[in-house]
């Protein structure tokens, strides 16, 4: 029987001081305090990784106090301040915990590794009393064999994790914080991200991003699909498509349109919502990352937000649904990064003056470059699977998440089955899939699959990269 240990690093000497919480780190409490309890770990970002053929365990506590010198929103609580705000503060110094456990004698690390990764991700954070990140390790022969990181989505969105594993894998190989800084660049800390955002310039693109997000609220449909009937739903259903044969798909189909793949997958996420809300328009809330920006290129943190789209005929031919998708997705990437509090306080305000505005209720998340790959079963079939049902999200009519394995893309999508059915959420995924097949596949009986670079595709999917988050979790 394995036993639980919680060894603690001191930390010290580290960055502080206090000021006003960030967007991001605003629009994410905010969102975590209206959940149930119990659903709030949801919006947790976790990952994690076996070790072979293993790390010394010195050397990965090391390694962690020193990524804590790195960014200060490892170690940043969330307070509010009584008059309706919330404001961050940064320790200089405290203690954080690692979840330490050996294996017994007959067990697997890796096995041992997945049920503390889940224990630790299940939990929710108080970001008022506790730094927002928990590490697990499992420990075999002296060696740390598993690793968990999981960190509150207050702290970081899925690009910030993406940054942080790998700053935290260099420094356990033996890079210096400073070495790492240089290699990914500087990073912009929280309470200097709050600086910019009480700035001039700051001031001056969240008006005009708020600006541009009203313009399209105010352009599409009040409703997409019918109000639910009856009693309101008891648990939202959650639906994953593992599918082997997008991957590929997806790549011909924005080679020859010559689009991101990106666009290409929520060009048919749109199609579909389209067609079974028995529209022609479909309106988005599509999650983007916003690193992009040259100021939060390096970011550690969560600069996240969410952009608007609207496609006022989506379901046209779908080569050019692909096409227009791509066109109308820059400006929602471009004016993503907003204060969320003034702009519900809009919303409110237009709504009670009767301003008839967008539904905003179906939300799109591509993560597939914000976080690690999914576990993969190796099937070589398109899957159907429903691993879970969570609490009720008011004011949701779907989330899909776009997931990455090594071998496939999975959409995993959460309704609430007053107005999606499961019948209708199968529709949803498997048309998703049928899509952009049968696009790939016509371009490839016509033979017109161009020579675009793969260079100059990763160029645009990087300029109009949507983000997840949490895992991101924190929809699907």
């Amino acid at each position: 029987m394995t036993t639980h240990q919680l060894l603690e690093i001191a930390f010290s000497s580290g960055r502080a001081g206090s000021g006003p919480a960030t967007w991001g780190q605003r629009a994410i409490w905010d969102a975590v305090r209206q959940l149930p309890p119990a659903d709030a770990p949801r919006y947790n970002i976790a990952t994690a990784a076996p070790l072979d053929p293993g790390l010394p365990l010195p050397v990965l506590l090391t390694a962690v106090e020193q990524l804590l010198h790195l960014h200060d929103s490892l170690h940043t609580r969330l307070l509010p301040d009584g008059t309706g705000g919330l404001r961050q503060v940064v320790d200089g110094e405290g203690t954080l915990g690692v979840h330490l456990r050996p294996t017994g004698e007959h067990e697997d690390p890796a096995v041992l590794g997945a049920r503390q990764h889940e224990e630790l991700a299940a939990q929710a954070f108080d970001t008022a009393t506790q730094w927002p990140v928990r590490i697990g390790a499992v420990t075999a022969g002296g060696l740390v064999r598993h690793i968990s990181l999981v960190l509150s989505h207050t702290a970081v969105d899925g690009s910030g994790m993406s940054r942080l594993v790998a700053d935290l894998s260099a420094l356990c190989l033996g890079s210096s914080p400073e070495e790492s800084a240089e290699l990914h660049g500087p990073a912009r800390q929280p309470l200097e991200e709050a600086e910019f955002q009480t700035s001039e310039r700051g001031l001056r693109r969240d008006e005009g991003a708020r600006k541009q997000f009203v313009r399209k609220l105010r352009l599409g449909p009040p409703r997409l699909f019918p109000p639910a009937a009856g009693q309101p739903a008891a648990r939202f259903p959650n639906a994953v498509l593992r599918s082997p044969a997008l991957p590929r798909a997806v790549e011909r189909v924005a080679a020859r349109h010559r689009v991101s793949t990106g666009s290409v997958l929520l060009a048919a996420t749109a199609a579909m919502t389209a067609r079974l809300a028995g529209s022609t328009e479909a309106v988005l809330n599509v999650v983007v990352n916003n690193r992009f920006l040259p100021e939060l290129a390096n970011v550690v943190s969560v600069v996240a937000g969410d952009g608007l789209f609207h496609l006022p005929d989506a379901t046209a031919e779908f080569g050019e649904v692909v096409r227009r998708t791509h066109a109308a997705a820059i400006g929602t990437y471009r004016h993503a990064y907003y204060d969320k509090v003034a702009l519900a306080a809009e919303i409110l305000r237009l709504t009670a003056e009767g301003v008839r505005l967008a539904d905003r209720s179906c939300v799109f998340n591509d993560t597939r470059e914000l976080l690690p790959a999914t576990a993969d079963p190796g099937v070589d079939r398109t899957i159907l699977s429903w691993p879970v049902e969570f609490e009720p999200r008011p004011g949701l009519t779907y989330a899909l998440d776009v997931l990455r394995s090594a071998e496939a893309l999975s959409l995993a999508m959460t309704a609430d089955p007053a107005v999606l059915p499961r019948s209708a959420m199968e529709r949803f995924l498997y048309g998703i899939e049928e899509l952009i097949l049968t696009e790939a596949d016509t371009d490839a009986d016509a033979n017109t699959e161009t020579t675009t670079d793969t260079t100059t595709d990763a160029k645009a999917d990087t300029a109009t990269a949507a983000e997840t988050g949490p895992g991101t979790a924190e929809h699907a």
